[in-house]
């Protein structure tokens, strides 16, 4: 075994079908990981911080709304700062070049969408 495994369970491909991105918080305290998925036009999920990186703030002003109005690109509700759902690349606004700092995600054959923990344990139990 690789040391990775399945992870916390963030929400399932349905829960996207809404807004097209589903913002997620694991963890307590002052410093959750914070962090959206996204659903591909052409299939496939991506998931990121949560954090511009122009400013260092969440991207989001309402909960699960990442993606502009036809689903076409991420955008940074404070700016206006737009981002390729595949890459993260910034495409258009103040932090051009840069990217969102992607997290890695693995699909189960029921549709959950989990976080894969890099952390071996003992058991390779979910959180």
């Amino acid at each position: 075994m690789s040391g990775r495994c399945v992870g916390t369970i963030v929400c399932t491909l349905h829960d996207l079908e809404a807004t097209g991105s589903y913002g997620f918080r694991i963890g307590e305290g002052d410093w959750p990981r914070r962090g959206f998925l996204v659903a591909l036009p052409e299939g496939g999920v991506r998931a990121y911080e949560n954090t511009c990186p122009h400013a260092g703030h969440p991207l989001d002003l309402r909960a699960h709304h990442f993606l502009t109005a036809e689903r076409e690109l991420i955008i940074c509700a404070s700016h206006g700062a737009l981002f390729a759902p595949d890459s993260g690349q910034c495409v258009a606004g103040p932090c051009v070049g840069r990217r969102l700092r992607p997290i890695e995600i693995t699909v189960t054959s029921a549709g959950e969408i989990a976080l894969v923990d890099d952390t071996p344990t003992g058991d390779n139990a979910r959180s």
